[in-house]
């Protein structure tokens, strides 16, 4: 179907942060996957973990114990302070509604089926599912499919008066993404959670935090709200949990997992046992001593670097937001995101388009910094290309 947009390149082998097409031309991966191939391509560790699995059980379903499952849980669990139990599936989509669901059960089991409607921010990204294009709110993915699902209000993002001003007697929670990934990757102000987090409890609300794209190492730290030193009641995860390989994850306090009981939700390949090895030997990587340092400190040697990058090009970048190794630089008007996504590839820099023409710098969390210095070698090169005329020649 001709749903997707794509560029007449296809990748043969890839190794690390890099990438080969079938002519032999590298590409350095600046996208990993929309921030999913955390650990890079062809990782040893991972490609071991999932090839033995595979000589094994690929899938079993869900009416059986899956010891990779539980092992992954438990693990996901003891790293992660207020989860007490998870909820695997396949994608960030999936994982959102389950966390929707488990939201809405939580308040009828309370007694208060009335609590049901999420509290959801302008520029948000949630998924592509009916009820998740509903939580978005973006006109451009609703329209064409009919009355939006009902149960989401948005508020700017930022407002907290606003937030406030949309609380009622039917809210049930707060939906946000510490960073908005399609939306611009805009970082939601550290304030901003922390005073989400003490609304919630003035009001009984739980605070559902969508860490798909943020999360798993790439902020700096395992999970992106931890910056703000707040605690969530209910996360989703995905893109860079299973490295590359299919898989997502529902985080929760006990007081709502335990609303889902059997026969209230499921999912035929969620938590299999291919993907849970994929996403064991990922965590593996993720939670060994130095590894999120590493992470951290080469996003700011990469934020640094695309300062001084937009300094050198103000006709072309107006400024860099973002956080950790989910950065996005933010485009004069004179230049459209994928004008500028176009030159990167033709330079052998592969990025990502955003919202608000805000081009996404997304590498992989096993990046180093001589990678990212040749990338903005090449970002400074894709600069130069899209600088109007007039200015090459002041800069000469």
């Amino acid at each position: 179907m001709p749903n997707y947009n794509r560029a007449d390149l296809a990748f043969e082998r890839g190794e690390g942060a890099w990438l080969w097409d079938g002519q032999g031309r590298r590409y350095l991966d600046f996208g990993s996957g929309i921030a999913t191939s955390s650990l890079g391509h062809a990782h040893p560790h991972l490609v071991a973990a999932i090839a033995e699995q595979a000589g094994r059980v690929m899938h079993s379903s869900n009416l059986y114990r899956i010891p990779q499952a539980e092992r992954l849980a438990a693990r996901l669990v003891e790293a992660t302070p207020f989860a007490d139990s998870v909820y695997f599936s396949n994608s960030g989509a999936e994982a959102n509604e389950a966390m929707v669901k488990a939201v809405r059960k939580y308040h009828a089991d309370a007694g208060h089926p009335e609590r049901f409607r999420t509290i959801c921010f302008e520029g948000a990204f949630h998924g592509r599912t009916l009820a998740m294009i509903s939580a978005t709110g973006n006109k451009k993915y609703l329209e064409g499919f009919g009355p939006p699902v009902d149960g989401f209000d948005h508020v700017p993002f930022g407002n907290m008066n606003a937030v406030r001003q949309a609380i009622t007697k039917e809210t049930a929670a707060i939906m946000i993404e510490p960073v908005q990934g399609e939306g611009g990757v805009r970082p939601a102000d550290l304030r901003f959670l922390q005073e989400l987090r003490a609304t919630c409890d003035e009001f009984g609300l739980l605070l559902a935090l969508d860490e798909v794209q943020t999360g798993m190492g790439r902020s700096g730290k395992l999970w992106a709200h931890q910056w703000a030193g707040i605690e969530p009641d209910i996360m989703s995860s995905a893109k860079g949990i299973g490295g590359g390989f299919p898989l997502a994850a529902t985080l929760a306090r006990e007081k709502v997992a335990v609303h889902l009981k059997p026969g209230t939700h499921g999912s035929t390949y969620g938590g299999g046992p291919l993907a849970c090895a994929a996403g064991n030997a990922v965590l593996d990587v993720i939670l060994a001593p130095g590894f999120l340092d590493n992470v951290d400190r080469v996003a700011r040697h990469l934020w640094r670097g695309l300062l001084d990058l937009a300094a050198r090009h103000p006709k072309v970048v107006a400024g860099v937001q973002g956080a950790g190794l989910l950065l996005g630089l933010r485009l004069t008007d004179a230049v459209s995101n994928g004008e500028m996504q176009g030159a990167a590839l033709s330079e052998g820099l592969l990025t990502v388009a955003a919202g608000m023409n805000v081009l996404r710098v997304a590498p992989p969390l096993v990046v180093t910094e001589a990678e990212v210095d040749e990338a903005l070698r090449l970002l400074d090169r894709t600069c130069l290309r899209l600088t109007p005329s007039e200015a090459k020649a002041a800069a000469k």
